[in-house]
């Protein structure tokens, strides 16, 4: 799939990621523009809900140092894990709405607020989409030990003996969990699911032909591809994508099946409509710079220049799907 090279390029810059996030304060700012409605303040900081070293964590330490020159500010990266995102999230929620504090999150801040009624804040109403930095496709992987070989051949298999497929994932109401089950829900099969304790457990099993299939990020399932234990057959998208050009797109089996995941800036609800404006065109000229595409690479995601308006739209259509989903499945996270 042409990826070794790029995972080696990504290797050696986020080795100097934890450096450049530490410099990007010490920036000399650049001339603050006139637009007083779109002043940023001094210092802004960036929390990622997740612990350092987690995908978030890189592409937020790689953001900073250009966000930095951009905005003619200092720009530091803060992680705040615990309660599976849900902690650094809250904190943003209740941070002054001046643009000092945003929230860099993913994908799994909807997922999480679909499958956790107990969530301390309202994902929707707590928060303004900023920019949303990447976008790109899981993939569609099944053991190698597997007779699988086309996506058209398991589901084949699914829905000739419902719930004798199994698949696994992370964990109850993880990312891999939704997208699977939303995969069965369109292609009208059912599979079994095998929750475990973190998505490596899960891909140890996949590789000993203990499960049959599993939906992740290609980062994570590199080696065991590379091994020959896991098969790739899809990617989770509708179109097939540049990064992996001998994998067919699920939409293509499955019509009407999606499932790109997002990266993007959040900020606290309330903060000022030309200070949003102004933050999403720095945060879209930073992501489509050559540092950011080579952090975004691996997974197949590309920087993708939403409005504000249409990330929030993007939003409430998802958290509305995530929730039906979560619903009709009786997925819960306690």
């Amino acid at each position: 799939m042409h990826k070794n090279s790029a995972l080696q390029r990504v290797a050696r810059f986020a080795q100097g990621l934890a450096a450049a996030g530490a410099l990007a304060g010490a920036i000399a700012p650049l001339p603050a523009r006139a637009d007083t409605a779109a002043a940023v303040p001094p210092l802004v900081r960036i929390v990622v809900p997740f612990s350092a070293g987690a995908s978030n964590d890189v592409i937020a330490r790689a953001l900073a140092p250009g966000l930095a020159r951009r905005l003619g500010a200092n720009v530091i990266v803060e992680n705040k894990p615990g309660a599976a995102g849900a902690m650094g999230a809250d904190f943003v929620a209740r941070a002054p709405r001046d643009g000092s504090v945003l929230l860099l999150t993913s994908s799994t801040f909807l997922t999480a607020a679909a499958t956790q009624p107990r969530s301390p804040y309202d994902a929707i109403a707590a928060f303004a989409p900023v920019a949303m930095v990447g976008n790109g496709p899981l993939l569609l992987a099944v053991s190698a030990a597997k007779p699988f070989h086309t996506p058209a051949e398991l589901l084949a298999a699914a829905k000739a003996r419902p719930g004798a497929i199994t698949y696994g994932s992370a964990g109850i109401g993880s990312l891999g969990q939704m997208a699977t089950e939303l995969l069965s829900d369109a292609a009208k099969v059912r599979m079994m699911h095998v929750p475990y304790k973190g998505a490596s457990n899960a891909l140890l099993d996949l590789s000993a032909g203990q499960i049959d299939v599993m939906i992740g990020n290609y980062s994570s399932m590199a080696p065991q591809i590379r091994s020959g234990k896991v098969r790739a057959l899809a990617v989770t998208s509708q179109r097939p994508s540049a990064a992996f050009p001998d994998l067919p797109a699920l939409g293509a089996t499955v019509p009407g099946y999606e499932m790109d995941i997002w990266v993007g800036v959040l900020a606290p609800a309330g903060t000022p409509a030309a200070l949003v404006q102004r933050l999403n065109r720095e945060i879209n000229d930073t992501a489509a710079s050559s540092e950011m595409r080579a952090v975004l690479d691996p997974d197949g995601a590309l920087p993708q220049a939403l409005s504000p308006a249409d990330f929030a739209a993007r939003m409430k259509q998802e958290l509305a799907q995530w929730k039906r989903l979560a619903v009709e499945h009786k997925i819960v996270v306690e």
